[in-house]
């Protein structure tokens, strides 16, 4: 059995899968690639478990054939060589031979039966068991960049160590939270003719985020598995199957307080205050006055402390409220692009609502801070 593929076709499709290769796992057959030679088309495939890749290229074959190989060593020999022709040839003993003009480069292939079963989402238009959408491939790409860095990293709670996608008569809805920050991402250009939640885990958001560009991306959801079709790739992942929290019940009403306050100013001053923040707590103070923002921080521990004023548009009474610094930070580097932003405040142990002043077309985003105590 023998087949040619050009090298830097093969080197961009296997950059494209491996990041589904774990880097440790118990199971050592996950440490390779699947390759499967069927009707002049290589198809190669990756997996930890959780989620699957896959992408295909034509090839120069007349055989089908179906082996498992080294990821990363196979990925790091393709990616040193220069363009030339690949000629893979399998031998008797279990060995496949990769030659080239200049040289020849031999591994060791595994049979295809010790390779886990990859799952597949058959798009069957008779089958109410799976919903389709299609996204534009930026604009998902933008949603996750936006609300993936308030997934939970804590595994007691598995349904927010993901990303919920609550497709609704508004349109689609992306929230993510840890309990002490939370995004609600509403994309009101983006309709389904279905009402459903689903949770992407965390480590497909991840690989997503990394291969989305401005090509169509078409999903496929069922109960346990969501489909990402790019147009020379393909995202398999299994969904979490816990209930996603009641988020809508956590974001305060009464919040009254109005501050509103350039996104640019207190972000710069933010970064300053971080550095006086104490390593264990990392609190920063808001001193909230009618026209003025005191922001403070403290480090005892090294006896240095930091103070700057923001000028500010406040309704309400003075006011003292204390927050994580990187938390607050978090946010702002992912309202990036906003000139003015209001904050909504209740009280010192409320949770802050943080939106733009200026509402994008067809997008709603609402970020949620919880505070921390100030010492007294």
């Amino acid at each position: 059995m023998e087949f040619k593929v050009n090298s830097k076709e093969l080197e961009k499709l296997l950059g494209k899968i491996i990041p589904a290769v774990p880097t440790r796992t118990p199971m050592p057959i996950l440490e390779n690639f699947l390759f499967e030679v069927k009707d002049g088309q290589l198809t190669v495939y990756a997996t930890d478990l959780e989620i699957s890749l896959k992408s295909s290229l034509n090839v120069v074959t007349e055989e089908n054939i179906k082996l498992v190989v080294p990821a990363r060593l196979l990925n790091d020999i393709v990616r040193s060589l220069k363009e030339t022709t690949i000629h893979f040839k399998l031998t008797t003993n279990k060995k496949l031979n990769l030659i080239t003009d200049t040289g020849k480069y031999s591994l060791s292939y595994l049979d295809p039966e010790e390779y886990p079963e990859i799952p597949t989402i058959t798009a069957d238009k008779n089958n109410k068991d799976i919903n389709e959408v299609n996204i534009d491939g930026l604009e998902l790409k933008q949603a996750f960049e936006k609300s993936a860095f308030a997934m939970s990293k804590e595994e007691m709670r598995p349904a927010m160590m993901g990303t919920l996608f609550e497709f609704t008569e508004e349109g689609l809805r992306f929230v993510t939270t840890d309990g002490h920050r939370l995004v609600n991402l509403l994309k009101k250009n983006i309709k389904a003719n279905f009402n459903q939640q689903y949770v992407i885990p965390e480590r497909a958001v991840s690989v997503l985020m990394k291969v989305l560009d401005e090509k169509e991306v078409k999903i496929h959801l069922t109960k346990t598995y969501v489909s990402f079709k790019l147009s020379d790739i393909e995202l398999i992942t299994r969904l979490i199957a816990q209930k996603y929290p009641d988020y809508s019940s956590v974001i305060p009403l009464e919040n009254e307080y109005l501050m509103k306050v350039n996104a640019k100013e207190i972000h710069d001053s933010i970064k300053r205050m971080m550095l006086f923040s104490t390593s264990s707590t990392r609190r920063v103070k808001f001193s909230i006055s009618k026209e003025n923002l005191d922001i403070s921080a403290e480090d005892l521990d090294i006896g240095a402390s930091g103070e700057e004023k923001v000028a500010c548009s406040y309704n309400g009474e003075n006011l003292e409220i204390g927050f994580n610094s990187a938390y607050v930070n978090d946010i702002l580097n992912h309202i990036v692009g906003e000139e003015e932003i209001t904050f909504k405040l209740h009280s010192p142990t409320k949770a802050v609502i943080i939106e733009p002043v200026q509402k994008k077309e067809n997008q709603d985003v609402l970020m949620l801070l919880m505070p921390v105590r100030l010492n007294t």
